[in-house]
């Protein structure tokens, strides 16, 4: 009896620890640091052009949301970059942002209780068709750069960024499509919120606007083709959407058990109070038709946090911009949400970012961050014509940044193979 009652102390005490965001880092089509982003979304800037990484014109899809005015030397010296596929690099540079914005000194934390989980659908891509492309050109002699399986693994950029900073902590990589960087948030904020760790560099990379990741989309016919009008293409809600844009970047947090962070001081944006996953058990690239994932997936990170879906204010939805998704997800927001659906705000973030795959969810996490922190919400751009698919009463905060108090805030990622993640915002008070 004594062991039980100790045992529910323990659990108790486990569950009321906070978590907290007290850095972040952002690397996106649309801004190359935290500020250029958060800037970029309230003006509705597109991220979308030509690609320049490489020469489209003989594929359906001819533009993306591409990192813009990079530079990899200017963050990490030259020899260490060519040890690392773009989608590395990218998770480099967001994390140490995050990592400075956060205020830690690493002489003056517990390494052990200190982890990174990052989150990637895909992986070293670039690094993968090169390596690929060269054997075949080689007449099939086996000569590999002695980098390749390093530089292609999911997992890297966790290594990389734990080696920097020597965090000894948890360490590992979540891999479930689009919901990748999400999944990495919510594993993070359990560890902590279970005592196994007090700090966490959480976030999320892709790089994959390459010939193989635009033709293999392109091969489902999932990307956008509105190659003569590439800024307005990725128009979630819209009647004319015809499919998502690709973008790539990195978006990075540093997570931490509140009392950790209020004795040293650390500046908080905002605390993560619930997350859920869910699976559609439906199809491996269409939505649930009703959204049924998705309606679970965010009741859960309502449950979790133990509010009411009464308090949430505003939703960043998965929104891509293809004609299945927009119509379930909006769906079900109407059947969890009931009346209230109408008076939450709702948008879309990728109609101006595209979507970053893997790293979707945490740039789209960060925008709900600010959201909170700012009282303001960023639109969906690029609305046109209405659906009549689309329940037109739901405010979808069509083409321009609107304030209001904003308390919670929702940001769900969903992927190829059903895989449903939602995290939770809360405005942070004492």
């Amino acid at each position: 009896m004594q062991y039980l009652l100790l045992r529910q102390l323990n659990i108790s005490k486990m569950n009321n620890r906070r978590v907290v965001v007290t850095g972040i880092g952002a690397l996106t089509p649309i801004g190359n640091n935290l500020q250029e982003y958060w800037e970029g979304l309230i003006k509705g800037v597109s991220g979308a052009a030509l690609i320049t990484h490489f020469n489209a014109k003989n594929f359906k899809t001819r533009f993306a949301c591409e990192v813009k005015n990079f530079e990899v030397t200017d963050f990490i010296h030259r020899k260490e970059a060519r040890k690392m596929d773009k989608f590395c690099q990218y998770a480099i540079v967001a994390s140490d942002e995050a990592f400075v914005d956060s205020g830690l000194n690493v002489e003056e934390i517990d390494s052990d209780r200190a982890g990174v989980i990052w989150g990637s659908g895909i992986g070293g891509m670039k690094t993968f068709e090169t390596e690929t492309y060269n054997f075949a050109k080689g007449n099939g002699i086996p000569r590999f750069n002695p980098f390749f399986i390093p530089k292609l693994i999911s997992d890297i950029p966790a290594g990389h960024i734990s080696i920097k900073y020597q965090f000894r902590g948890p360490n590992f990589t979540t891999v479930s499509a689009c919901a990748s960087s999400t999944n990495a948030l919510i594993d993070a904020f359990n560890y902590i919120k279970w005592n196994k760790a007090d700090i966490f560099i959480a976030g999320g990379s892709e790089a994959c606007v390459y010939e193989t990741g635009i033709g293999g989309f392109n091969a489902m016919m999932a990307l956008s083709t509105r190659n003569d009008d590439p800024k307005t293409a990725s128009r979630p809600f819209d009647k004319n959407r015809d499919g998502f844009v690709m973008g790539e970047g990195a978006g990075a947090m540093v997570l931490e058990e509140y009392e950790h962070a209020k004795k040293r001081g650390a500046t908080i944006y905002a605390e993560i109070v619930g997350g859920g996953l869910t699976a559609d058990a439906h199809h491996i690239t269409a939505p649930h038709p009703d959204g049924l994932g998705a309606k679970n997936v965010m009741k859960l990170a309502i449950e979790d946090a133990g509010v009411d879906v009464m308090d949430i204010d505003y939703i960043n939805v998965h929104g891509t911009s293809t004609p299945l998704g927009d119509i379930a997800e909006t769906k079900a927001i109407k059947s969890l949400f009931g009346e209230h659906a109408y008076s939450l705000n709702i948008s879309s973030t990728k109609s101006m970012t595209g979507h970053l795959l893997g790293a979707a969810g945490i740039i789209e996490t960060i925008a709900c961050v600010m959201a909170v922190k700012n009282d303001i919400i960023p639109p969906t751009i690029n609305h046109e014509t209405e659906d009549p698919d689309i329940d037109k009463k739901l405010n979808l905060t069509f083409n321009k940044a609107q304030k209001r108090t904003v308390n919670y805030a929702l940001s769900n990622t969903f992927g190829f193979g059903g895989h449903n993640a939602s995290v939770l915002l809360k405005k942070y008070t004492e």
